[in-house]
């Protein structure tokens, strides 16, 4: 092997172990109070497990109890062929919250691994001036439809009754990916102006590369991955399915590690930590989120 041929190769090698390298240790933690700031969306998240018939009346136990101060505005669905879901306004943290219910690991694993799935734009009516190279799960996309509507009618409504100009959006398994298409279906019908967030718990990837820069141009997102949870590193990214950036792994030690940009291999963050489906823990899916169990 000639000396060029050898440097050329070497180079490389360097360059790619720095990649790594700085990949690895870019990756922080966050402290107590950091992680603590997530509490009250935790459980609007999990809240989102909880019937209509609760929600509205804010009466569902732990969940509720949490947030004592919230003002629930609408709720909707029927947890079968419509998932669960309620706005209203925090008080306390000047936001009108959207959460959407998530679903246990037997039910999103097969949407998720199911080989009839397919990549397909965004309807042009809910989501017009969207590039139609954006392509998204058919099935979360269909979720998300099914509510778009009365969703953005209530959280107008919500604004309008406490003047407020902030939305967060929350939501665990199939209600995280749901919300993630809120979080682009929302800011084309609402005043600009208006501030918007997103947490999602056990977010499985929703769309391809297009999607995704979309959302990391577009969208304040904050993903959190618990451990071993599978449902993250679904649909596989061989079927051209990414993750925006935006994720935070809970680590075995209890630490949040925030791994930047999409999809990052660190085994501290979820790709490298669970590379495949066999791999992880389904039980970890519904947490715990810093001692919270999603559910109702």
């Amino acid at each position: 092997m000639s000396s060029i041929v050898l440097a050329v190769l070497l180079g490389a090698a360097i360059a790619n172990a720095s990649s790594s390298l700085n990949a690895r240790q870019s990756i922080t933690a966050l402290t107590t109070s950091q992680i603590d700031t997530f509490t009250p969306y935790t459980y609007y998240a999990s809240a989102g497990h909880c019937t209509n018939t609760q929600t509205l009346a804010w009466d569902c136990g732990t969940n509720c109890d949490a947030n004592p101060d919230f003002k629930p505005v609408a709720s909707g669905g029927n947890g079968d062929s419509v998932q669960y879901w309620f706005v209203g306004y925090d008080p306390k943290l000047d936001t009108v919250i959207v959460s959407h219910q998530g679903t246990n690991p037997s039910e999103i694993f097969p949407l998720v691994t199911d080989a009839n799935f397919f990549m397909t734009g965004l309807n042009s009516t809910l989501f017009p001036g969207i590039s139609s190279n954006i392509k998204v799960h058919n099935g979360f996309k269909d979720a998300q439809a099914s509510t778009a509507t009365d969703v953005l009618a209530a959280v107008k409504s919500a604004m309008s009754t406490h003047r407020a100009t902030s939305v967060t959006m929350v939501g665990h398994s199939l209600g995280a990916a749901i919300t993630l298409l809120d979080s682009v279906y929302l800011p084309l019908w609402l005043p600009k102006g208006t501030t918007f967030r997103t947490i999602g718990y056990g977010l499985p990837r929703v769309g391809n590369q297009d999607f995704a820069n979309y959302i990391d141009a577009n969208v304040h997102l904050t993903h959190i991955n618990n451990k071993e949870d599978p449902i993250p590193i679904c649909p596989g990214m061989f079927l051209d399915f990414v993750h925006p950036a935006g994720e935070v792994h809970i680590q075995d030690s209890g630490e949040w590690a925030v791994c930047p940009g999409q999809d990052n291999p660190s085994t501290q963050c979820i790709v490298g930590d669970v590379p495949e489906i066999w791999d992880g823990d389904e039980s970890d899916h519904d947490g715990p989120y810093n001692g919270i169990e999603i559910g109702c």
